[in-house]
């Protein structure tokens, strides 16, 4: 019996990397940060998570400015936050190739059942990073505040509740 060596490095697949031109004045539109070398590994790991291989030059440049101005849409304010806008633009694109995949006709109905179920926890999980970016950004849900007080009112007496202003 012979051993088999294994490769020094393992089989990647090739990947498109977006470099960015030095001068991007718009990179905290992007990524939060002022920083080149940020923005440049933050957008190419988000768009190592959309599926490109099957497209042109023209589609795949398509697919980058998509993601790139879904992002700017987000506003991140620091790194952290384009990490958010990051994950948020590869969950949207994921959860969309599930639901896509559920659709294809040649599919059994497990596999079908299979892909709306991932589609479902990664929109579950795109709403969630929604509202943690939300609670981030200091505009989350806020605990309410209720002041219960004892009224007495005597019989045929009227009583308001709620704040009353004189004008």
């Amino acid at each position: 019996m012979t051993k088999q060596k294994l490769p020094a490095k393992p089989n990647t697949t090739a990947r498109n990397v977006v470099n960015l031109p030095p001068n991007t004045s718009s990179l905290g539109e992007i990524s939060g940060s002022s920083s080149h070398d940020f923005t440049s590994v933050l957008i190419n790991q988000m768009l190592d998570s959309q599926w490109r291989a099957n497209l042109d030059t023209k589609g795949q440049q398509t697919m980058v400015s998509a993601a790139m101005v879904a992002m700017k849409g987000i506003k991140p304010q620091d790194e952290l936050e384009g990490m958010m806008a990051a994950q948020l633009v590869a969950c949207h694109n994921a959860s969309m190739d599930c639901f896509r995949r559920a659709m294809l006709q040649e599919q059994g109905f497990d596999i079908r059942m299979e892909n709306l179920s991932q589609a479902n926890k990664l929109t579950r999980s795109f709403a969630t990073l929604i509202s943690a970016l939300g609670n981030y950004r200091g505009k989350g849900v806020t605990e309410q505040k209720v002041t219960v007080q004892h009224v007495h009112v005597s019989d045929g007496g009227q009583a308001i509740v709620g704040n009353v202003a004189k004008t």
